[in-house]
């Protein structure tokens, strides 16, 4: 079985999540990565989207997760993705990526970013 790759990068919404109070009432920006595992040779030989993950699809549940929920921690959002990537779309595995870019630190920074990977097997 082949091991093709689907990414999508960039993903950007103003959500809700965080520790702080100022996050929480104000939010921030989030930004998300997808990397799905699957095998594309189907699409590939058809060039039909019923027979690929459509990316308007896969952008639709992140979207969802990001602002329909609430947490309080990047792991939680980011695992929440992978979960729902893994439960309706045909693929083998899923890496999700999720940044702060203005996490609270006390100090300078780029922000914060947790990568997280999970296989279907692991459902």
């Amino acid at each position: 079985m082949s091991q093709d790759h689907l990414r999508i990068l960039g993903m950007i919404f103003h959500a809700y999540h965080g520790l702080e109070q100022d996050e929480i009432k104000n939010g921030q920006r989030f930004e998300v990565d997808v990397d799905l595992i699957f095998d594309a040779t189907p699409a590939a030989k058809t060039d039909r989207i019923k027979d690929t993950i459509d990316v308007r699809q896969v952008y639709l549940l992140v979207q969802d997760v990001v602002l329909q929920d609430r947490f309080y921690l990047i792991e939680a959002v980011s695992e929440h993705i992978a979960q729902r990537i893994l439960e309706k779309f045909p693929v083998q595995e899923v890496t999700v990526r999720v940044r702060k870019p203005f996490a609270p630190l006390g100090g300078l920074a780029n922000g914060t970013e947790i990568e997280i990977v999970r296989k279907r097997a692991q459902l």
